[in-house]
């Protein structure tokens, strides 16, 4: 049987490495995909996005250590090529949602997979993706 496939947005990691509400569903998340009960992944704007959200609250130090420790996690960090572009590019021009959340949504696409945030404009594409919600901790 193949390990179910979650896709993760800056927000499921910044709940997680912020210890804010969420974190504990996002851990065991973490810890099913190292059992390989789980496959996440991430695409490169989505991480790129929670590294500069960590450099502007927490520092450069704190940035680095959170890339490294998602290194660690075997967290699959997907390069964005033209047709996932594209497949963002159709989502922000049908809804009112950031681009780099139709990155993760058009990912959830190709993956069949389930958007874990707690981000509400996911809302939005619910009926295209499923989303495991986490609590709203933070903005």
């Amino acid at each position: 049987m193949t390990a179910p496939p979650f896709v993760l947005d800056s927000f499921a990691l910044l709940a997680f490495f912020q210890d804010e509400p969420g974190a504990d569903a996002v851990s065991d998340l973490l810890l099913r995909a190292h059992k390989g009960d789980a496959r996440l992944a991430i695409t490169v704007v989505n991480l790129a996005e929670m590294v500069y959200r960590t450099l502007r609250e927490h520092g450069i130090a704190r940035a680095q250590e959170v890339l490294a420790r998602i290194e660690e996690y075997g967290i699959e960090v997907v390069e964005v090529d033209r047709d996932l572009a594209l497949a963002a590019a159709h989502l922000k021009g049908s809804y009112r949602i950031a681009y780099a959340d139709c990155l993760a949504a058009a990912l959830a696409q190709r993956l069949d997979a389930t958007i874990v945030t707690g981000d509400p404009d996911f809302a939005q594409v619910e009926g295209l993706v499923r989303v495991q919600w986490l609590p709203h901790g933070h903005g």
